[in-house]
């Protein structure tokens, strides 16, 4: 007698911390491709692809298990500050095929994607918002993948069991709603078509139109822009401050040190608590240390501001900033310029400059729409929401198309100068 075929049902299972799920099963789905350790920086920049490429697509340093482990061990994403890991796992004959980090949340703070009005609206009527659920990075305002599948033949099946089991996580853990924010646009649509509502908000992102230096970047905007952003990197640096790009090996506990106090004093004063934790800076310069881009400025022999960049294999992700000095277009020049820079540099297509800031247009940042998708138990709540999105979605699209128009690059007949 011939033995059975196995089984090729797809199973869901609700996993509570991403140390449960081996890294090369997690990545295999996140980064098909991902960096190996060691890789010299110099292999960044190597034409027509670097050895962030994936055959997938894009490789996303933050769906990678090394961040989402970082968030976990540090102390930073855990049940104690409202963000419980319940990442939902997929297998096929036994092999994890595809997950969605997913967290149980108390809260809606460190997410980028507002809902307080939503929440407060819900329970003065009497209902209960939280828990919700989350899918997506924490603290990580980035377009990126949420539906990880492992390529393969049945990667249409695994995404609609996915999105079938995000409903039924909800149901099973009594939330009120699941929300996958900054997702990517297909993603968005598929979901759509499975009963969640759609939203839209815009971010600043700066495209790299094939540029062979900064200089070449001004030559693309008007005369106005093009001498203040001149200006302001010259004023920037008056003060005896110099710029240092440290990765890899130059990512020492002293300078983690010096960020993280930046990070801190910064933190503070935006949000009255910063997310993350002192180890989780540790955690990912062990790791992670070929993905990161330190951007620091220093005066007078010490360390006085800094911004972390994530590499991907086609976008450099700013992420924070702090500083304990003050002066004069330091920001601009740590955050934005010197992102272009090094973007320009290294042949990579984006700088994605994380959340909110209009003044990212003048500096050839311009909008970029982003998505998200949410599924409201609720019925009544459900109306109320949609009836929302949908003029919210029509404001976003508007906005987006009069700050384009008014953005910096030249225009026909604007001289260089």
């Amino acid at each position: 007698m011939s033995s059975p075929e196995p089984s090729s049902e797809i199973s869901l299972e609700a996993i509570g911390s991403v140390s449960e799920i081996p890294a090369a099963d997690w990545d295999a789905c996140a980064n098909p491709s991902p960096v190996p350790r060691g890789t010299p920086e110099s292999a960044i920049s190597a034409p027509p692809q670097n050895s962030f490429s994936s055959s997938k697509g894009a490789n996303n340093p933050f769906v990678s298990h090394a961040f989402f482990l970082a968030l976990e061990a540090s102390n930073s994403a855990c049940s104690r500050t409202g963000w419980g890991p319940r990442h939902l796992i997929a297998r096929q004959n036994g092999v994890i095929v595809g997950i969605v980090p997913c967290y149980l949340k108390s809260h809606s703070h460190g997410e980028y994607v507002f809902d307080h009005g939503w929440a407060n609206a819900y329970e003065s009527a009497g209902g209960r918002y939280y828990p919700k659920l989350l899918a997506s990075v924490p603290f990580t305002p980035a377009t990126g993948p949420r539906l990880l599948i492992r390529p393969g033949e049945r990667e249409a099946d695994i995404r609609a069991a996915l999105t079938g089991g995000l409903v039924g996580l909800c149901n099973a853990t009594h939330a009120s709603s699941v929300h996958v924010t900054f997702a990517c646009k297909d993603e968005w649509a598929f979901l759509a078509e499975n009963g969640f509502l759609q939203r839209t908000d815009q971010q600043f992102h700066w495209r790299n139109d094939g540029y062979s230096s900064f200089e070449d970047f001004l030559a693309s905007l008007n005369s106005r822009h093009r001498k203040a952003i001149r200006r302001e990197r010259r004023d920037a640096l008056a003060n005896g401050i110099t710029i240092h790009v440290l990765t890899g090996s130059d990512l020492t506990e002293e300078i983690w040190d010096a960020f993280f106090q930046f990070y801190m004093e910064t933190g503070s004063r935006k949000w009255g608590r910063p997310y993350l934790t002192r180890s989780f800076y540790s955690l990912i310069g062990e790791s992670m240390d070929r993905n990161i881009a330190l951007i620091m400025a220093r005066r007078n022999g010490r360390w006085i501001a800094g911004a972390i960049n994530f590499i991907g294999s086609e976008t450099l992700f700013g992420r924070h900033w702090g500083a304990i000095e003050h002066h004069p277009f330091l920001h601009f020049e740590v955050c934005y310029y010197q992102a272009i820079d090094f973007a320009i540099r290294h042949r990579l297509k984006t700088v994605e400059a994380g959340a909110q800031g209009e003044h990212k247009i003048a500096r050839g940042y311009l909008p970029q729409t982003t998505y998200s998708a949410h599924y409201i138990a609720d019925p009544g709540l459900r109306r109320a929401v949609g009836d929302y999105l949908n003029r919210e979605r029509q404001y976003v699209a508007e906005a987006a198309r009069e700050l384009t128009e008014a953005g910096p690059f030249r225009k026909t007949g604007d001289g260089v100068a």
